[in-house]
């Protein structure tokens, strides 16, 4: 990424920040540092139900939902809803998790559909075992900040797109897989962003007023690029020194 490009994205990030901290709920543990976290917003259960209705999520039954705070209430719904989900711990540096409704007790729903509750209910998984799972039909995040054509900036690490990526070169998602951004309204952009080659773009945005359909969304057709991966990315997410070592 040069100078000009991750400029451009820093400044497109604090503008949006400054006006999603008027509306974002405070984490118990990052507070307002929104390079930290993706945070839950006023009008969240009204973007999630707009996700809840729409096709993707009605056709899918194995759903990849990433661990930001905007989307706990969509995981809970996912398992009443007997969806499985695939998800990662904050940061990914814990791995993959499973959340099987057929294996965890109705009543521990909720519990497991929070970040605390979920190392303890669901089930972990290596990329070997995920690469025996079904392919993902959905795949659902947060973010910072998105356009209306769905191009994305997130906190700025590239988690999605680390998870996206590892998810390809496992086979497990592809370029026909629909993916979906909940954002607040204030996070999304009438103006141009530029995708780098992995930045994974959304098909679908859902704000609490708006359900906005991307038309011919860019998808990576690339997996992990090592050349450009952070280094201290690979030397501190687990998940990714197994991939480079299965030769993927």
């Amino acid at each position: 990424m040069n100078d000009v490009v991750a400029e451009h994205k820093s400044e497109v990030r604090e503008r949006v920040w400054s006006e999603l901290r008027k509306v974002a709920v405070p984490d118990s543990r990052f507070h307002f540092d929104f390079g930290e976290f993706i945070a839950d917003f006023e009008g969240g259960e009204a973007a999630v139900q707009r996700l809840i209705d729409h096709r993707y999520y009605q056709e899918a039954n194995f759903v990849f939902i990433t661990p930001d705070n905007c989307l706990d209430r969509l995981r809970l719904k996912a398992l009443q809803d007997g969806k499985t989900v695939l998800m990662t711990t904050y940061s990914i540096k814990r791995g993959f998790w499973l959340l099987d409704p057929k294996t965890i007790a109705p009543e521990l729903y909720l519990y497991a559909s929070t970040l605390d509750g979920m190392e303890r209910v669901a089930r972990p998984v290596d990329l070997e075992a995920i690469r025996a799972l079904p392919p993902i039909d959905y795949m659902v995040t947060g973010t910072g900040a998105i356009n209306m054509e769905g191009v994305r900036f997130g906190k700025g690490h590239g988690f999605f797109d680390a998870e996206w990526g590892m998810l390809y070169q496992l086979g497990r998602v592809t370029t026909a897989t629909p993916t979906a951004a909940v954002v607040h309204d204030c996070q999304v952009l009438d103006e141009k962003l530029t995708p780098a080659v992995f930045d994974t773009v959304a098909d679908v945005v859902f704000t609490p007023t708006r359900t906005i359909e991307v038309s011919g969304p860019h998808k990576p057709t690339v997996g992990i690029l090592w050349d450009v991966l952070d280094p201290h990315m690979f030397e501190t997410i687990p998940p990714l020194q197994q991939l480079k070592a299965m030769g993927l």
